[in-house]
This record gives structure tokens, sequence and C-alpha cells, in this order.
């Protein structure tokens, strides 16, 4: 994985699990800035930046998720260098 942007869209249950929250815990304590999002199809789209080895053990607990969730897979794209994410991760609705 490299430095990021990258696009994660999890899916399986998701939703209405405490999935955002979870995230968002995640990723400020990597101290990694992006946003998550629920998507209208069930899923939770995460877009993150941040070093490789940062990105990597937000993904793993992203796998994880919160007790009540149910990853079932996680799809990665990376994104456009310049695409504009805020400097602290937060939920986007």
């Amino acid at each position: 994985m490299t430095d990021g942007p990258v696009l994660w869209v999890v899916r399986g249950r998701v939703q209405g699990v405490g999935f955002r929250h979870f995230t968002i815990q995640a990723a400020r304590a990597l101290g990694v800035r992006g946003t998550v999002r629920n998507v209208p199809d069930g899923t939770v789209e995460v877009r993150a930046a941040g070093p490789a080895e940062r990105l990597e053990a937000l993904c793993e607990r992203l796998r994880r998720g919160p007790p009540s969730a149910r990853v079932a897979s996680i799809d990665a794209t990376e994104l456009p260098g310049d695409v504009e994410l805020p400097d602290r991760f937060e939920a986007r609705y």
C-alpha cells in the first residue's frame, strides 16, 4: 500500500452498528486523516491518507470492525494524490 490517499468500500453488516464511530476513533488514534460515510447501498465508504504503515493498520482494524459488525469484504482503490481530504478524520453525512 502507498501513502494514500485510498478509498475503501466496506461490505457486510456495517451500518447501524457503530462502524463510523469505530472508524473515526481508529483513524484518529493512528494519525490518519480522511472521511467515513454510510452509502445508501448499505456499504461504508472510507477515504484516508497517511503513511502506508498507518493505512495498513487502519485497514486491519476495519476488517475486524466493532463487535456488532460483520465485515464481509473490503475493496480498496488508490485515489489521485490531489484529492482533498480534511486535516482530521471525520464523518460525512
